[in-house]
């Protein structure tokens, strides 16, 4: 049974992978989940099994982004926290990369995460609370080869994060980060076998991370006990960078 004091989530990219796994998590824990995706059939799949809304839309259309959160709204209430997760991976080396490469990265990261979160902000500011967690990369960090735009697109989001959580966190919104290392998805599967054995050897832990492992940091800052975190990026990354 979901606690409504718990509030309403919108979790986007939540399909598969670290999305799924912080729905999942979420929804445990009592809130009212809204599931988007890019792909229909997967968002239902994960709101049937979890007892969520599935919303499709590409995060970095504002037509798709404005129809998500009007019918999150309309089924679950406003939004009270949401989860900016939405994303994929490309590799290639700098060299081969193309001006259309890099401008559907930035805008599924970059301009998805901005496109949600002005969408949501204006309601959590009217009324005094709000939560947003924003998923950024630890190769936003530290960067990554053959992944230069992926890199730029995550680093993206670590600035917006810091820079918005000065503006709103006396207004009562709370805004922090993610920055998983390598973890066990689709998305990560999908690179050339090189890229992971090399990046698997650099990692003081010495194994990519589980989605549900970086899902427990995500409900930790949606929670009252992450009260005093603010524009802070939490990296579950298997210690690839430590600060």
């Amino acid at each position: 049974m979901t606690n409504p004091m718990n509030g309403h989530v919108i979790v986007t990219g939540a399909g598969s992978g670290i999305g799924r796994a912080i729905a999942q998590k979420l929804a445990g824990q009592g809130y009212r989940v809204t599931v988007n995706d890019l792909r229909r059939d997967a968002a239902e799949a994960v709101a049937k099994a979890i007892g969520g809304l599935a919303t499709a839309g590409d995060v970095s259309s504002e037509s798709d982004v404005a129809a998500m959160v009007a019918v999150a709204e309309a089924a679950h209430g406003p939004v009270t926290h949401l989860v900016n997760n939405a994303g994929f991976v490309h590799q290639a080396r700098f060299t081969d990369l193309t001006p259309s490469d890099w401008d559907r990265m930035i805008a599924v990261h970059l301009r998805g995460t901005f496109l949600c979160t002005h969408a949501v902000l204006r309601g959590m500011l009217d009324r005094g609370s709000g939560c947003i967690v924003n998923t950024a990369s630890q190769l936003g960090q530290i960067g990554g080869i053959e992944l230069v735009h992926y890199s730029a697109a995550k680093a993206g989001i670590i600035g917006l994060t810091k820079a918005l959580a000065r503006e709103v966190s006396a207004k009562g919104v709370r805004v922090n980060a993610v920055a998983p290392g390598p973890i066990n998805t689709p998305l990560v599967r999908a690179l050339s076998d090189d890229w992971k054995r090399a990046k698997a050897a650099e990692l003081p832990l010495g194994r990519f991370g589980e989605p549900e492992e970086v899902a427990e940091t995500v409900a930790f800052l949606c929670s009252p006990a992450a009260s005093l975190f603010v524009g802070q990026t939490l990296g579950p990354n298997s210690g690839d960078v430590m600060l």
